[in-house]
C-alpha cells in the first residue's frame, strides 16, 4: 500500500510541476512534426523519413525522461521530504518503486497526449501515419521513457542538489545519444578484430537508447540497413519470441537499475 501512495503523491506532484508541462507542449511539437515529414510521402516501414522521425523521438525523450526522474528525487532531498519520509515505518524499496510507478504515468501521460493529437490531426487531414508504424513509434516512446527512467533513479539518487541532477543527466544522455556513433567506432577501431562482435553486442546492451532503436528498426524492416555487424540481432529480433526476449532484457535494465538506486539510498538512510 506504500508504494500506492508513494505513486499517487508522485502523480500528483507531477503534474503540478511545470517542467512537465513544458515537456509535454515541446513534445506534442514535435510528434506534430512527424505529420509534416509524412505529408512529404505517405511513411509505411523503414525509410529516410521513419529514421529522421525516430531521431527526433531519441533526441528529446530521454533528455525529458532524466531531468524529470532525476529532479524528482532530487528535490525530495532539497525541500526536506525525504527526512519527513523516513520517520514513518516505510521501506526504501517502497520509495523506489512509488516514485518510478508515479513518473512512469506522468511520462506516458506526455508521450500519450502527443501522440494522441497527432493522430487525430492525421486522421483528420488524411495524412496520418500507417497503424503499424504509429504503433511502433509508440512502443518506442514508451520504451526510452521506461528505459531512462530507472537510469534516472540512479542519477537522482547519486545526486545531491538539481544542478549535480542537470549535470549527470545531461552528460548520460549526450554519450547515450549524441555521441554513442562516434564513441563507438572509436573504441571498436582499437580493439582486435575477433573481439568486436562480443564487444558489440556488449556496448548495445548497455546502451538502452541503441537497444531499444534498434528493436524498431528491425520491426519496421530497416534490418538491412544497420549492417552486417548486426546480424544476429536481426535475426533473433525477427523470431516469434524476439518481441518476448526484448522484453525480458527491458525488464533487467529496469530491475537492474533500481536494485542499484535502491541500494544506494538505503546506504544513505542508514548513514542519516
Amino acid at each position: 500500500m506504500n508504494v500506492l501512495h508513494i505513486a499517487l503523491r508522485e502523480v500528483k506532484v507531477g503534474f503540478r510541476n511545470p517542467w512537465a508541462y513544458s515537456f509535454m507542449a515541446l513534445f506534442t511539437l514535435f510528434s506534430l512534426s512527424l505529420l509534416l515529414i509524412n505529408a512529404q510521402s505517405f511513411v509505411q516501414g523503414y525509410s529516410s523519413a521513419t529514421s529522421s522521425m525516430l531521431n527526433l523521438i531519441l533526441y528529446l525523450l530521454p533528455l525529458m525522461t532524466l531531468l524529470l526522474g532525476s529532479f524528482s528525487l532530487t528535490a525530495e532531498k532539497e525541500e526536506g521530504s525525504w527526512q519527513l519520509l523516513s520517520t514513518y515505518p516505510l521501506a526504501t524499496l517502497s520509495f523506489i518503486l512509488g516514485k518510478y510507478i508515479g513518473l512512469t504515468v506522468v511520462l506516458l501521460t506526455i508521450v500519450a497526449f502527443g501522440y494522441g493529437l497527432t493522430g487525430v490531426a492525421g486522421a483528420l487531414t488524411g495524412r496520418g501515419l500507417e497503424e503499424d508504424t504509429f504503433g511502433l513509434f509508440l512502443a518506442f516512446s514508451s520504451g526510452l521513457v521506461l528505459l531512462f527512467l530507472a537510469i534516472a533513479l540512479v542519477l537522482g539518487t547519486l545526486a545531491q542538489n538539481r544542478w549535480q541532477a542537470l549535470t549527470m543527466g545531461v552528460a548520460v544522455w549526450f554519450f547515450a545519444v549524441v555521441g554513442w556513433p562516434t564513441l563507438l567506432i572509436a573504441v571498436l577501431g582499437l580493439m582486435p578484430f575477433q573481439w568486436i562482435k562480443p564487444l558489440l553486442v556488449t556496448l548495445t546492451l548497455m546502451n538502452p537508447a541503441e537497444l531499444v532503436r534498434l528493436f524498431v528498426v528491425v520491426k519496421l524492416g530497416g534490418g538491412s540497413a544497420l549492417g552486417p555487424e548486426y546480424y544476429e540481432w536481426v535475426r533473433w529480433i525477427g523470431r516469434p519470441a524476439g518481441t518476448w526476449l526484448f522484453l525480458a532484457l527491458c525488464l533487467i535494465w529496469i530491475a537492474v537499475s533500481a536494485g542499484f538506486a535502491h541500494l544506494i539510498w538505503e546506504r544513505g538512510r542508514s548513514r542519516g
